[in-house]
């Protein structure tokens, strides 16, 4: 079974910059799609970008481009999220998903525990 640790988030200032980390374990580490997702209180989830492990594309949502940068390090397993010039806006939980098959299908069975990212202005 697919499990996934997110880690990294805490409280910044505006401005500032953070790195999440995804831990990936329990399936072949190439045949995923890993993508990050958010939920601020008392709005929906929204994605924010996914990255092939098999060809290596990456998606990112356009509205949060430039600012987050998806990445991945295959031999611990991890897919990163690192973000830049943090905005209140930016306050939520930070979740990581996985799909057995890639990004543009959208499907995800499996979903880590979140992580949580408070931006003071």
């Amino acid at each position: 079974e697919v499990q996934l640790q997110a880690s990294g988030g805490g409280s910044v200032q505006a401005g500032g910059s953070l790195r999440l980390s995804c831990a990936v374990s329990g399936f072949t580490f190439d045949d995923l799609a890993i993508a990050w997702f958010r939920q601020a209180p008392g709005k929906e989830r929204e994605g924010i970008s996914c990255i092939n492990k098999s060809d290596g594309k990456t998606y990112y949502v356009d509205s949060l481009k430039g600012r987050f940068t998806i990445s991945s390090d295959n031999a611990k397993n991890t897919v990163y999220l690192q973000v830049h010039s943090l905005e209140p806006e930016d306050t939520a939980v930070y979740y990581c998903a996985a799909s057995a098959t890639n990004c543009a299908e959208g499907r995800y069975d499996y979903w880590g525990q979140g992580t949580q990212v408070t931006v003071s202005s």
